[in-house]
């Protein structure tokens, strides 16, 4: 068997990405889920030292940092210990509760190890180790980048506030606009749904075999279980406590940050389209290294690849993200299995967006804005101030304006400058109107 590395790895992510991707491995690895659910067996057994349970009365809290260690100090041999005992047990989660039986031995914790899972269900680590890791991930990686893009994209905004640009609407010249100002509509878009996405809360289910924490009041009925789990979910954890709840997340949350990351990535689609097409009209030109080839056939080509590149991941990304929100929320009764195969994907969808995210960036250093391209699109598009005469000429009660420009518009093949110039002397108004209407150009009338 071929060692998995970048050239044997069967997705790109792990392959000819893992560049861009690395990072997330800490997040959504095999080993990194198995760090994260010690990571909450480890916090749920110091909880319950807290409570106390009368068992864990009296517990060494000078112990707390050394069980904390488990987790901080989680190497790769300890992930391949867990799955030797997989290898036994047949379940993954049961694994990880003997692994720390083993770390507690070793701290002489024998009488208080029987508390390590107690009362749990594997859902109850599960779907709250997926949620910390997927929120770790985000604030980690995702958002810093998705910052970097929104960032970029203002700056280019402030540089090219004063740039004027002939506008398409229906593929066809409309009112002029400025290349700034459509390239904040997107600042403002996003913005907008990176807010939406950062409300979502990361839900978690913690509650026992079906939700109803049946286990733990049998034992001890006296103990208000309710607030114990909301407090260690939403305050130890920093998650937010599903309930009810059957045996699982009902994952409704978790559909909604699908969408709102779908949102934002289609929104960065039509990013990528629009420069692809300012690309191929040459509005802009591209920066090149030395050495690198547009073209295997053409040499004179240098394709706007990164953009083509940020498109394809993120249309990936949205379909599996697409499939998460419509499958996680539908679970046969209280639970079947079909939530844990498709979860272990999270990470993908992410993947796909940051590499997308970073290819974005990479071609946005590229552009070299072509001012000659703009200026000159403009000059050959005087019809587009048809729409600012005739409205002139409303505001001076002139009558029939529109059609008048109708007729001037659309019966001369090519309007010019001078065309337009010649149309205004025919005008029945003031030299003063004249005037003013003669000062409209292309390049002026771009709006607020």
């Amino acid at each position: 068997m071929s060692v998995l590395n970048k050239l044997t790895a069967i997705s790109p992510v792990d392959g000819r990405y893992r560049n861009a991707t690395e990072k997330l491995a800490d997040y959504f690895s095999e080993a990194a889920l198995i760090k994260y659910r010690v990571l909450v067996e480890i916090e749920y057994f110091i909880a319950l030292c807290e409570l106390p349970l009368p068992q864990l009365q009296g517990f060494d809290k000078a112990l707390y940092p050394a069980l904390r260690e488990i987790y901080t100090n989680f190497r790769e041999e300890d992930a391949q210990r867990i799955k030797d005992i997989e290898k036994t047990t047949n379940h993954d989660v049961k694994a990880v509760e003997y692994f720390i039986k083993e770390k507690l031995d070793v701290l002489k914790l024998e009488e208080q190890k029987e508390f390590i899972h107690f009362g749990l269900t594997s859902q109850d680590i599960n779907n709250t180790a997926i949620p910390y890791s997927v929120k770790d991930a985000m604030n980690e990686c995702l958002y810093p980048v998705l910052e970097e893009v929104v960032n970029k994209l203002s700056a280019l905004a402030t540089e090219w506030k004063d740039v004027s640009m002939l506008a398409r609407t229906h593929g066809q010249p409309a009112s002029p606009t400025r290349l700034g100002k459509e390239i904040n509509v997107f600042v403002a878009r996003l913005n907008n749904q990176i807010g939406q996405l950062k409300a979502v809360p990361y839900g978690a289910k913690f509650g026992g075999a079906t939700g109803n924490m049946n286990a733990h009041h049998v034992a001890y009925p006296q103990i208000d279980w309710l607030a114990f789990a909301n407090g260690f979910v939403n305050q130890s954890l920093g998650l937010d406590r599903s309930y009810p709840t059957t045996q699982i997340e009902h994952y409704d949350n978790f559909a909604a940050y699908c969408d709102a990351l779908k949102r934002i990535n289609t929104i960065l689609i039509d990013l990528d389209r629009d420069i692809w097409t300012y690309v191929s009209m040459d509005y802009f030109k591209q920066k090149i290294k030395a050495g690198e080839i547009g073209s295997s056939a053409m040499p004179h080509k240098v394709n706007p690849i990164d953009f083509e590149n940020s498109e394809g991941n993120l249309g990936v990304a949205n379909a599996l993200f697409e499939h998460l929100s419509a499958k996680l929320p539908i679970s046969r009764l209280q639970r079947d299995l079909t939530d844990s195969t498709v979860l272990r994907n999270v990470g993908v969808p992410l993947a796909h967006s940051l590499i997308a995210y970073k290819s974005l960036l990479k071609g946005l250093d590229k552009l070299i804005l072509n001012k000659e391209a703009f200026e000159k699109d403009l000059d050959n598009n005087w019809a587009v101030v048809a729409e600012a005469l005739q409205t002139v000429l409303r505001r001076e009660g002139y009558p029939k304006p529109y059609e008048a420009l109708k007729e001037l518009t659309r019966t001369n093949t090519h309007i010019t400058k001078e065309s337009i110039a010649a149309f205004i002397d025919t005008l029945n108004v003031s030299d003063a109107i004249k005037k003013e209407l003669k000062n409209i150009t292309p390049s002026n009338y771009t709006g607020i």
